[in-house]
């Protein structure tokens, strides 16, 4: 009979306290040992426990001591976290030096530990500056009086926030760049580690044989070293620390001399590694353990290693208690050292695998999340392996309870198996990840676990950002998406809140800067604050851009996002969103947010989806159908619905028609440009206010009244300066009438110290503004020039820059421009103010006037004030032609590297301007050329960065056909720069000019040549690489801000330029690629491999041949070769039926390149696909199939196997018994067995405790030790269970076994042969 099996987590407390023998039971958790180190120290000396010589937790020595190229083989974080040690462990008087040599100090911690750990405080100050910035807005609605003690304490924490943060930056640069430098570790670093050990102390308390060692051991040969440690470690009876101490320095010797390692004698090396392994001291264990790692150099040696029957010990090892995790540490290391040797994963013997996959089903375990760790990696090398040794089962567990810190890992590695059809077979039922979605859809999880919903929500996105996991929850209908929607009809508020999360993560929809007041509860009524988002996208600019020929970016994630919005209306979005919003129990805020999304929703869908998706969508008719129109009795609750997600419709249109850019798919339509001539109406009318209204809001705004700032309206103030005194006869008025603009103006003086001495917090930051502001609008007449030239603020200015110019005989014991004052105040503020002066000519002339310009030069020279560079430069406007233009040119090429790097990214906003001469500044296309002008100057530079950075904006101003003509004309050398050139080159054959300069370069052949012989298939790494660096940071940016970090450049999710792409532009290009014939090469490519499904090689070489085909049939002059041949069809029906998910999604975004084309849009229609237009019938690049169903079938779906390895995946039934002559072997066997039924594990732990009682003898019997080994090795047993097993077994047996291997092993065999026996499988 066939005992049922033992189930996973089934294990009843009272039964699962039975398998921890003593103290075990309760010191599973309770003993904390040191973080993991590379080195082991000598562990201290107690006998309180008669198994071993030593049991107090040792000290590790730390990583960075190595003296290695790279971390050892198998190096890890047991938990991935940081342990300390326990609170009763009283470290002695005589081990200090130990905590000195291991401690975690600056000097032994890595650079990244370092980095890390800045990181996480300028993260920790940055929420504290935050907070306060945030209370001090607060603040300002109580009267000054009452929150003026408040307010200084919160400006006090708030300024030193600051400075802790420009600290922390400043040390985390000077780390960054240390790291970056090559080290040279001291001489006798190791020496004075490992020597400072009891055992060496003890030598000689003057420190003689340490000061001693280390020039013996420099001058002496390693061999002859190797040979000491060796004859040392034969020595019997004498301390641990002895041993630990002579493996510590054999390791130290193997890192030092790699080679010497090829040279062991195995027989004599081996014998010394055993006898360490079979010590009683877990300290010794451990130790040996660390130098057979540290031995390791090929398969060849994982052999010979494992001939030394190091799996016994390694089970043995990884089975024992909590108090044993220095051994069980090392063991696991040692067993993780296999995957960084070439074909060492298939030297795992099943039992080792078992053994880890059932430390990683407990769930108490420290190395739970480790075992997880080490059977993902072998999960990818070797699926069969961890499969019938039921590695998925716990894996699947892992993610369900959201245990694992790594859960979107695990998940993207599970994902790996659903790719092609062949790993598919090793899965169950392709079901596996749906476990992440059943937590939201257990009604009794989603009201208690907050951890697990949290954890699962993070696997659902990263399921949804890939091609594999999009597929395998598409399955059936899309009956786990339509699961988790519907889950919305739980009354939990943070399984709602967790759900509209993830459609909102999942579409990368970023909240509004309005959406927290609509959230709140407010109305959106007031739509002008929307509209000035982004003050400089006026209707004239928007023209220029929309007609002007620079291309839009071919956006992949966009076509992503599509699929994935068409997926979620299938699944029923719109309906549970529509069914949310109408629910009167539900909160009001959840409401709102899903009012929110839905107007989201509607608006990609408008913008992103073909018509048959997104017609119906917007009638709304979820909310109300055409009867509730007809009927006097309209629900007023759905008309309110109806308005809000109408009004939330109206804010986002405005919204993206403020901060619209030249790089959007879509061109603006009649409705944007009436929307903004709107408020642009709103505005004349402010203009033209009249004397009563004018008057009246000057008095408001509390100038006249008070000389306090703080009880200013500053609001109201931004409003008059923007709009009538615009005016000339109102700024007149202003000036002539009244002290207004006088106390105004009087605000800023520096000699005033009261915007000087405003602390620099994100509320202060209206003063800027409204300064800013004042400086454009008293430029806007002659009046307000007047004004500005006779008042006292420049002059106190100009003299305020001077005490920092040291040739100008003026100085001050702190000037106002010191670093202190332009971080933590609003004195940097000026240079905002300066440098809207500087946009004007006769701003430039008060410039002049006070010697700004002089000053300003002999700033750029100041070596030690990069702050204050940073800040006049990128406050300054260089449209004109003017002494600033020469400033940013000393920047460009005399500044160091820092300077000149920020200074080039500074012309990015000149050089990507459209060209053309409208406007009356001097006309656009002069200030591109100039700035493109500079950027062809700093390819040049010396250093890379600052080159990368110029090409970056090069390649981005070349979108405009004019700007890459120029910077064809100006002939820029890009050898030197290798590959960070190529994109510009790229570029250059876009039009004919720039292919006749590089076809005289010879250029063009080179790269056609190289680009077909292997640079195709690598564009495949780039491309996937790209998605998958957009998708994560995509998702990072849902809740991750990087306020300390900004970019000079901005983040586009583009498509990297394509060779056949750029010459499929010209009719030159075409010509060039008929003759060559590559085309017709790559249909052929395509029509041969459009089945593969196991060949990598193979497949990216198909991959290579699509991307080719779609970049050029993306052009209008490329898609005519689409015209010779049937590639469209074949490339229809990859996407359609090909069995690998990866190839189906190259497929699906070839076909979104081939739709931007007129002629492929046409192509791809008669296929049966759906194109998006935008309001000109224009491709923006996005089709669709025309059925969901069809393109989500994967078949080759995993059939159940009646074979006995595929049946103990999961475990199978109990293992079977194994035949023995003996009856009380054959009891024990029986037993045995049994403790794999979780029914009848007590009663069988009871049987054995018993027979080990009355048969002491039987269980010094290697053949029955064989025989359960064998059944460990086989089925699945608890961790629990298996060190009770073993643990009832003699310590000599482990010994005979691990010494006498071979005759035991032929002792078994001849009994076996005996009595017939054959091994047998598993019943699933």
């Amino acid at each position: 009979m066939n005992p049922p099996k033992y189930p996973a987590s089934s294990v009843t407390p009272k039964q699962d306290t039975f398998f921890r023998h003593g103290r075990s039971i309760s010191n599973e958790g309770s003993t904390v040992v040191a973080a993991p180190r590379d080195g082991l120290q000598a562990p201290f000396r107690d006998g309180r426990e008669a198994r071993s010589m030593s049991n107090a937790p040792p000290v590790f020595g730390p990583r960075g001591s190595s003296l290695a190229q790279g971390p050892p083989p198998g190096s890890f974080s047991s938990d991935l976290k940081t342990m300390t040690l326990p609170r009763n462990v009283t470290p002695r008087t005589e081990q200090a030096p130990f905590f000195a040599d291991y401690g975690p100090n600056d000097n032994e911690r890595t650079s990244e530990q370092r980095q890390s750990e800045l990181r996480d405080q300028i993260s920790k100050e940055t929420k504290i500056k935050i907070g306060s910035e945030n209370l001090l807005e607060a603040l300002t609605s109580k009267s000054a009086r009452q929150a003026k003690d408040q307010r200084t304490r919160v400006e006090a924490e708030l300024g030193s926030s600051n400075r802790k943060i420009l600290e922390l930056t400043s040390r985390l640069e000077e780390e960054i760049g240390r790291s970056k430098r090559p080290r040279t570790p001291p001489r006798n670093r190791l020496s004075a580690i490992f020597h400072a050990s009891p055992t060496n102390s003890s030598h000689g308390d003057d420190g003689s044989v340490q000061a001693e060692r280390p020039g013996t051991e420099e001058s002496e040969s390693p061999t002859f070293a190797l040979s000491e440690i060796l004859q040392a470690l034969e020595v019997e009876g004498l301390q641990p620390d002895y041993y630990v101490e002579r493996a510590n320095r054999l390791v130290d010797l193997l890192k030092k001399y790699p080679s010497l390692k090829y040279d062991l004698v195995w027989p004599i090396f081996g014998l010394r590694v055993q006898t360490m392994l079979l010590s009683q001291s877990r300290e010794v264990v451990a130790a040996g353990y660390r130098v057979t790692r540290h031995a390791i150099t090929d398969r060849r040696s994982l052999q010979t290693i494992r001939r030394l029957n190091t799996d016994e010990l390694v089970m043995l090892s990884l089975v024992k208690e909590s108090k044993a995790n220095i051994e069980r540490e090392q063991a696991l290391k040692f067993v993780r050292a296999f995957l960084d040797v070439k074909g060492g994963i298939h030297e795992i013997s099943n039992i080792i695998l078992r053994t880890i996959v059932a430390v990683a089903e407990h769930h108490e375990d420290r190395l739970r999340n480790i075992s997880i760790l080490t059977l993902l990696e072998l999960l990818i090398r070797s699926p069969a392996k961890v499969v019938d040794a039921g590695g998925m089962a716990s894996l699947t567990q892992a993610l369900l309870d959201g245990s694992y810190p790594g859960s979107e890992s695990m998940a993207s590695t599970i994902l790996f198996l659903f790719n092609k059809p062949t790993n598919r077979l090793h899965l169950k039922s392709c079901h596996e990840l749906d476990a992440a979605f059943t937590v939201f859809t257990d009604p009794i999880v989603v009201h208690s676990s907050e951890e697990k919903l949290k954890a699962s929500a993070s696997v659902i996105i990263a399921l949804l950002q890939s091609w594999p996991g999009l597929h395998s929850v598409s399955n059936d209908g899309f009956a786990a998406i339509k699961g988790l929607l519907l889950s919305l009809a739980y009354p939990s508020l943070l399984a709602r809140d967790l759900i509209l999360d993830i459609v909102n993560a999942i579409l990368q929809i970023k909240a509004p800067s309005w959406s927290s007041a609509f959230l709140a509860g407010r109305r959106l009524t007031t739509y002008g604050r929307v509209a000035n988002l982004n003050k400089e996208a006026t209707p004239s600019t928007t023209a220029a851009i929309s007609e002007d020929d620079g291309e839009s970016r071919i956006n992949l994630n966009e076509h992503y996002l599509a699929l994935l919005l068409a997926v979620l209306i299938q699944s029923g979005l719109p309906q549970v969103l529509s069914k949310l919003i109408q629910e009167e129990a539900a909160e009001s805020g959840l409401r709102r947010k899903a009012t929110l999304l839905h107007g989201e929703m509607l608006n990609l869908a408008n913008r992103l989806l073909p018509q048959k998706y997104s017609s119906s969508l917007q009638v709304l008719s979820q909310l109300v159908g055409p009867d509730d129109f007809k009927s006097t009795n309209t629900s007023l609750q759905q008309i309110s619905m109806t308005y809000q997600i109408d009004s939330v419709s109206r804010t986002l249109y405005r919204s993206q028609a403020a901060s619209k850019n030249p790089y959007d798919t879509l061109s603006w339509s009649k409705q944007q440009k009436t929307s903004l001539a709107f408020h642009s109406t709103k505005q004349r009318v402010d203009y033209d206010m009249d004397d009563i209204k004018f008057r009246a809001a000057i008095v408001e705004t509390q100038i006249l009244n008070h000389a306090n700032f703080l009880k200013w309206d500053w609001n109201l103030i931004e409003e008059l300066i923007e709009g009538p005194l615009r005016n000339p006869k109102r700024l007149n008025e202003a000036i002539v009438g009244t002290k207004f603009l006088k106390r105004l103006l009087g605000f800023y003086r520096p000699f005033k110290y009261r915007f000087s001495a405003t602390l620099n917090t994100k509320l202060n930051q209206r003063y800027v503004r409204a300064g800013v502001a004042l400086m454009k609008a008293l430029l806007q007449s002659n009046e307000g020039i007047a004004f500005l030239w006779d008042s006292k603020f420049l002059r106190q200015l100009g003299e305020c820059l001077s005490q920092i110019d040291r040739t100008s005989g003026f100085f001050a014991d702190e000037p106002l421009f010191s670093n202190w004052r332009t971080s933590s105040t609003l004195t940097g503020g000026y240079f905002a103010l300066l440098g809207a002066l500087s946009s004007d000519p006769r701003g430039l002339q008060m410039f002049e006037r006070w010697h700004m310009i002089n000053i300003s030069y002999h700033i750029l020279d100041l070596r030690d004030r990069d702050d204050l560079i940073e800040l006049l430069l990128g406050n300054m406007d260089f449209t004109l032609d003017s002494h600033l233009r020469v400033m940013l040119s000393k920047a460009l090429t005399a500044g160091h590297k820092h300077i000149r790097i920020f200074a080039t990214g500074l012309l990015r906003k000149y050089a990507i301007q459209p060209a053309r001469a409208e406007t009356g500044l001097q006309g656009r296309s002069s200030v591109c050329e100039w700035a493109i002008r500079l950027l062809v100057t700093q390819l040049y530079d010396p250093e890379v960065e600052v080159s990368e950075v110029a090409v970056q904006i090069l390649e981005e101003s070349c979108q405009w056909k004019s700007h890459l003509e120029y910077v064809v004309r100006c002939r820029p050398q890009l050898d030197h720069l290798n590959n960070i050139g190529a994109p510009l080159l790229l570029r250059f054959l876009s039009t004919s000019l720039g292919y006749q300069y590089l076809d005289r370069l010879d250029y063009i052949t080179q790269e056609m040549d190289d680009w077909f012989l292997g640079r195709n298939n690598s564009y495949v790494t780039l491309v996937e690489a790209t998605l998958s660096r957009e998708f994560s940071a995509s998702l990072n940016g849902m809740s991750q801000s990087h306020m300390h970090e900004p970019s000079l450049l901005p983040k586009h999710s583009a498509l990297p330029p394509h060779f056949y792409r750029e010459l499929s532009r010209t009719k030159e290009g075409c010509i060039l690629l008929q003759d060559s014939g590559h085309f017709d090469k790559f249909v052929a490519t395509i029509r041969d491999a459009r089945t593969e499904q196991e060949d990598q090689e193979a497949m990216t070489k198909l991959k290579g041949s699509l991307w080719a085909v779609g970049n050029i049939g993306s052009m209008e002059l490329g898609a005519s070769f689409l015209d010779d041949s049937n590639v469209v069809q074949w490339i229809v029906e990859i996407a359609e039926h090909s069995e690998v998910a990866t190839l189906r999604g190259t497929a699906f975004f070839v076909l979104g390149l081939i739709s931007r084309s007129l002629h492929g849009m046409e192509i791809i229609t008669e296929h049966g696909w759906l194109t998006a237009t935008d309001y000109y019938g224009r491709s923006i690049g996005c089709c669709l199939p025309s059925s969901l169903g069809v393109f989500f079938s994967i078949g080759n779906q995993p059939q159940p196997v009646e074979d006995g390895a595929s049946r103990s995946r999961g475990g199978g039934e109990a293992p079977h018994l194994t035949v023995d002559k003996n009856p009380i072997h054959a009891r024990i066997l029986e037993s045995v067995a049994s403790t794999g039924n979780t029914v009848l594990t007590k009663k069988a732990a009871g049987e054995l405790n018993s027979l080990k009682t009355h048969h002491v003898e039987a269980f010094s019997s290697v053949e029955l030790y064989r025989k359960v080994r064998d059944m460990l090795g086989r089925y699945r047993f608890h961790l629990p269970v298996r060190r009770f097993i073993l643990d009832l077994f003699n310590r000599s047996v482990i010994r005979e076994v691990v010494l006498d291997e071979e005759e035991s092993e032929n002792e078994s065999i001849q009994t076996e042969r005996a009595m017939g026996v054959r091994p047998r499988h598993p019943l699933s």
